[in-house]
């Protein structure tokens, strides 16, 4: 049978022979003994590879070793039905999960549209006016929204936070206030005076952690009393609770955020699942994270594209609004469709259901003498049970209902959509033993939920203040697609519309977008893993706990580091977990003074970002003419920082493309200087089984699943960046009493798609895979030398697994790095990264996945694209009508009755065909070309104009009536 490593692998036999012979080796071997400068670290500790039958069925064994019991645990986390089209054709669909972050718009207007329709969820939901296109999960949403309020509050950085909000969010709230020197002051909201003075803003959970819904016209005079000061109020939001309870914006929210999990998204023992922020309008421009916006194309269509893009880390860099790269769009795009599939009134049907059901239990245990508190309530009850709460939550355990121990006095339960009559039964009858008073009264005694409805007992009810006065969600996206065909063909349509690894290569550079591999990705749905709550008790986690060992092992051996946390749920969060470990380092030794961070020129997009966000200074070291680390510059700032320099953020190989040959002298100046060094490891592709970060010099790295361990990008998320780190630092690195994320093992449940990775390829697969991903870029950069400079090379003129092409020569033609990237598409390519490291180059990185008739289509499109870039600069064509400046054509462009333009509509439409043909392809090649020729859905998109006419939600029409 043939090995798994030998499917991931794309190029094999003579092709292989023949990549190695243009890129200047004979072996792989060879190839990496000239690229890479230093020896092969020690032998693996990884076992051997598996089949895929036998991962399936050790995945499927850890699935049932994780026990499925009904969930009434709450606190943010809750039992969803996932609609199955949506599970099919989104969730198991590649065409949806192997899609990039929509940088090149033009082809992503499918993801665009579903994250618009996200935002206007989110939007109408809230009552807010601007809302972005999601964030990691509710407790770090709820952290950029403090950072949101101060930003916003002219100097003052004390932010009130109120006592009942859930642990874990006011865990991660503290740990990002302690490194920005932010002041967090507790107030009890609903219990007494709040005293606001001088705070940047007032964050309340609504409902609160203990369910209560609290007065709306409390929460209005505290809006005006923070606002008075400058400050704004800040409502962390339960977005179902929302289709029946009073808007925030309606009672003076100024920034909504939370988590959108319950839509539809899977517990999966703590993520992925997309938070949300929403804001008034004037803070449109200061939002963390990404926005969709609305705009036009070259023929004046609507188009959508990311919006207000200079608040973008890579852009801005410690200067950004935040650090978040990858963010949740998978997850937004699920939350999104849910929303389209049930509509407004499906979304108040459900959470009706959820209030109700936790009504009838209310009323039941009031029956039997149990005292539920407080009222009103939305879904969760919290129950007061004096001395005797472990025993309460153990008399349900046993009978397969987890509930949430508060204190031993205290357990709180939440009903949710999977809650049933018979859950409930189960509850009200074990709790009836623990009431206070012997009920009398007929049906009382078996404390069922059944005799009588609540509604007639008034116990839960909301009081008309509170409920939602108005409809939501007019548009008419959320009316047109009930019925399953109808929901297949929308998501289908826009599916249609998209670029994803599923039509070709995607070589984006520092991206790594390598395929998700089917026999990887089936276990995330398996029930095991998809409804076990994240804080279940050890006894229902002991699959996850066996993975997540296992993964926390290998991870440690492929980087050469002592511990790993796993709970970073984004490269950009492990970045700012490594930089918090190395932070908490020198305070631990009384050297807190050690504030600043120097970062290469050549280091990656997020690092910048991250360092300001863990409360450091930035420094940047300047860039050799070579791309490395300029060591004299280094030095001088080592120099000019003396007893400050708390670490170095290096990324290894470097955004430049090249393994710098003097990384360990580099380090070794760091340590001498008494700073700890942060190799970012979002270039480990380049490095598995070769090279290991800790061997380096690295005292900690964040390791990339969503790239180099083959969890897909998902259209912009999930990402997960587990954090590792020598043993002098584990202690500081995240767990239970230092948070980054909600959840402990942050997004859990895709961290099955690592595990079978790993499991499949082995150490002599992930070798294998190394080697061949340095190879396909060193056989791009060599084939495209006379066409494109490659601008950065490493000793012996070889790349690591990345190229960067200056496309600045083509300058003098009158075209720019958009032209070749939007040409690009035309010849049915998802462009490189754009101008990033390097204005006005691409960044290719071909990535093992891709076989060698992929790259020489991609090397072909590339030449052809200059050759018709120069025939612009000889005059064949004018600068401003020529295939480039027109680039992308569109079918209905092609198709028009009047064709004006100097060139042909087949060179317009079929130029991948041409450049085959002309290559020598056989006619059954090029017609195949023609055959799956990609059609954007629209022409260039002009972004000022969107950002001048800046809208980022769907259009208004007229009301529906369902």
């Amino acid at each position: 049978m043939m090995s798994f490593a030998r499917r991931h692998v794309g190029t094999q036999g003579a092709d292989r022979q023949a990549m190695l012979q243009t890129a200047g080796a004979s072996s792989f071997d060879e190839l990496m003994a000239k690229a890479l400068p230093f020896p092969a670290p020690p032998p693996s500790r990884l076992p051997e590879a598996l089949s895929e039958a036998e991962v399936a069925a050790e995945l499927a064994r850890l699935a049932s070793a994780n026990r499925v019991t009904t969930s009434m645990i709450g606190q943010g986390f809750y039992d969803t039905v996932v609609p199955a089209p949506i599970v099919r054709d989104i969730l198991c669909n590649p065409s949806w999960y192997t899609a990039y972050t929509p940088y090149q718009p033009e082809i992503s207007q499918g993801r665009l549209e579903a994250l618009l329709n996200f935002q206007t969820l989110t939007t109408e939901l809230t009552g807010m006016d601007v809302a972005g296109a999601s964030l990691l999960d509710e407790a770090s949403a709820a952290a950029e929204a403090v950072a949101l309020a101060v930003r916003g509050a002219k100097g003052k950085t004390k932010v009130a936070v109120d006592s009942d909000v859930f642990a874990h969010t006011r865990a991660v709230i503290d740990t990002r206030a302690a490194a920005l020197g932010l002041e967090i002051v507790d107030v009890d909201v609903l219990g007494g005076d709040v005293d606001v003075s001088g705070c940047a803003g007032l964050l309340v959970q609504y409902p609160a952690a203990s369910g209560s819904i609290g007065d709306v016209g409390r929460y209005r005079e505290l809006a005006q009393a923070v606002q008075a000061e400058g400050g704004s109020l800040i409502v962390i939001a339960d977005l179902l609770a929302l289709a029946l309870l009073t808007p925030p914006g309606d009672f003076g929210a100024d920034i909504v955020a939370g988590s959108a999990q319950r839509l539809g998204q899977p517990m999966g023992g703590g993520g992925p699942h997309a938070g949300y922020i929403a804001a008034r309008k004037a803070r449109e421009r200061q939002l963390p994270g990404r926005l969709v916006g609305v705009s036009r194309d070259a023929d004046g269509h609507p188009a959508y594209r990311l919006a207000l893009q200079t608040r973008e880390q890579h852009i801005r860099r410690e200067k950004a609004t935040s650090n978040i790269c990858t963010a949740q769009s998978l997850l937004a795009i699920l939350a999104s469709m849910y929303a389209v599939y049930h509509g407004p009134e499906g979304l108040r049907r459900i959470a009706s259901e959820a209030h109700e059901k936790a009504r009838a239990l209310a009323r039941a245990l009031d029956s039997a003498g149990v005292r539920v508190k407080p009222e009103p309530f939305f879904d969760t009850l919290e129950i007061s049970l004096p001395g005797r709460a472990e025993e309460a939550a153990q008399a349900l355990a046993e009978r397969g209902v987890r509930v949430f121990v508060r204190d031993s006095s205290t357990i709180r339960l939440s009903t949710d959509e999977r809650t049933r009559a018979g859950d409930l039964d189960v509850v009200a009858q074990t709790l009836s033993a623990f009431g206070e008073e012997d009920p009398a009264a007929e049906g009382k005694s078996e404390g069922r939920a059944a005799p009588a409805t609540a509604k007639e007992t008034g116990i839960g009810d909301i009081p008309a203040s509170g409920l939602r006065a108005d409809g939501f969600l007019a548009q008419e996206a959320f009316h047109s697609h009930r019925t399953e065909t109808e929901l297949m063909r929308y998501m289908r349509e826009l599916a249609a519309k998209d670029y994803a690894l599923d039509r070709g290569m995607i070589p984006l550079g520092s991206c790594t977008m390598k395929l998700t591999a089917a026999a990887e990705a089936e276990a995330i749905t398996l029930e095991g893993f998809a409804r076990i709550h994240p804080f279940a008790p050890q006894e229902d986690t002991a699959g996850y706990r066996e993975m997540i060992g296992d993964l926390e092992r290998w991870l440690a051996d492929i980087t050469g580091y002592d511990a790993v946390s796993v709970q970073p749920n984004a490269g950009s969060q492990g970045e700012f977990a490594g930089l918090l470990a190395i932070r908490a380092y020198h305070e631990s030794r009384g050297e807190a003074d050690r504030n600043v961070c120097l970062i290469p020129a050549s280091a990656h997009g997020t690092n910048a970002a991250s360092a300001a966000l863990a409360g450091f200074k930035v420094v940047v070291v300047g860039t050799a003419r070579d791309g490395s680390t300029d060591m004299d510059a280094l030095r001088e700032a080592l120099a000019d920082n003396e007893g400050r320099v708390g670490a170095l953020m290096i990324t290894y190989p470097s955004t430049h493309g090249t393994f710098e040959p003097h990384v360990r002298e580099v380090t070794a100046a760091v340590h001498e200087a008494g700073g700890q060094v942060y190799i970012d490891g979002a270039n480990l592709n380049a490095l598995v089984g070769y090279a290991r970060p800790g061997d380096l010099g690295g005292d900690v790295s964040h390791v990339n699943l969503h790239k180099t361990f083959a969890i897909p990008h998902g259209g912009g998320g999930p990402g997960v960046g587990p954090v590792c780190a020598k043993g002098h630092l584990a202690p500081f690195l995240p767990g239970e009493g230092r948070r980054v994320a909600a959840a402990q093992w942050g997004s859990a449940g895709v961290l099955p798609i690592t595990w079978a990775y790993l499991r499949l390829m082995g150490a002599d697969g992930l070798k294998e895979a190394t080697a061949s991903a340095v190879l396909a870029a060193n056989y791009v950069a060599n084939r495209l030398e006379g066409a494109l400079p490659v601008l950065y090379r490493g000793p012996g003129g070889f790349v690591g697994h990345e190229c960067i092409l200056d496309t600045r020569v083509l300058k003098e033609f009158g075209v720019t790095v958009d032209d070749v990237a939007k040409r690009l598409i035309d010849y049915g390519f998802h462009a490189p990264t754009m101008s990033f490291p390097v204005p006005g180059t691409l960044m290719v990185e071909p990535t093992e996945s891709e076989g060698k008739g992929e790259l020489d289509r991609f090397c072909r499109a590339v030449e052809a694209i200059v050759s018709e870039a120069r025939d612009v600069g000889e005059g064949r064509w004018p600068a401003e009508d020529n295939p480039l400046a027109n680039a992308p054509h569109t079918a209905e462009c092609i198709a028009a009755d009047e064709w004006s333009h100097p060139y042909s509509r087949e060179l317009a439409a079929y130029p991948g065909a041409l450049a085959a043909r002309k290559g020598g392809d056989d006619a059954r090649r090029v017609r195949r070309l023609v055959e799956t020729k990609y059609w954007p859905p629209v022409r260039r998109i002009d972004g000022p104009w969107g950002d001048r006419n800046f809208s980022c939600t769907c259009p208004p029409v007229e009301v529906f009536e369902d």
